[in-house]
């Protein structure tokens, strides 16, 4: 319906278990019409990053999403990409982390995000963030965030569109990463009460979101009738 009323479009996801082909693919499966170059995600944002700097990573990443920095150097690595890397936050994996960070003269975290849970279908569980300020408070640095919330990431997504913050609006349902990040970045943003949304999320004490819907489909629905007034 957004793509039919001529609007433009952008899935802003802080995916990092899966390239961002295999995330197309798991939307277009479930009935979404997408492509690759309609999604913005930390990795492939990283890794502009990493070739602007010279920076060479030691990666602490899910396994599928490895292919994403496939053509980077990583040999004597000197910074430390750290995201969703799930089964992969071992205590061996995040001590070799540290390692590399701690024996750098400059050492430097970039982070693919910085939520601290997300919800699948068994629950909820620890995201990126939570390792991330491990490795921060064990080498006395701050991570750079490349995903939400980062307002580089959202101005990346507007550049992309060629829209100014203010022609925008953001749909999402993190208070902080998707509506706070928005929001910073001088977007308006709707929370949906799915996903990970909490009621408690509504009396936030730092974010409010310019409005609350019940699903995407509602938001979508506003948005058009808006259009059209």
């Amino acid at each position: 319906m957004i793509k039919a009323s001529g609007l433009k479009l952008r899935f802003c996801t802080n995916e990092t278990q899966a390239t961002r082909g295999k995330f197309v693919e798991k939307l277009q499966r479930l009935g979404f019409n997408i492509s690759v170059n309609e999604v913005t995600a930390p990795a492939p944002a990283a890794c502009r990053v990493l070739r602007e700097r010279n920076l060479r990573p030691h990666l602490l990443v899910h396994d599928d999403l490895v292919p994403e920095f496939d053509q980077l150097d990583k040999a004597n690595p000197n910074c430390v990409v750290i995201g969703d890397a799930a089964d992969n936050f071992s205590y061996k994996n995040l001590n070799e982390a540290f390692r590399v960070l701690i024996g750098l003269e400059n050492p430097i975290l970039i982070s693919l995000g910085r939520g601290r849970y997300y919800k699948e279908t068994d629950g909820l569980k620890l995201d990126v963030g939570v390792y991330m300020k491990a490795l921060e408070y064990a080498c006395d640095i701050q991570a750079e965030v490349v995903g939400k919330p980062a307002k580089m990431f959202f101005q990346s997504a507007l550049a992309e569109m060629e829209v100014e913050p203010q022609q925008a609006i953001m749909i999402g349902d993190d208070i902080v990463n998707d509506v706070g990040g928005a929001q910073q970045c001088g977007m308006r943003a709707l929370q949906v009460r799915t996903g990970k949304y909490r009621p408690c999320d509504e009396q936030h004490p730092e974010v409010k979101a310019d409005g609350y819907v019940n699903n995407l489909a509602e938001a979508v629905d506003i948005i058009v009738k808006q259009l059209h007034k």
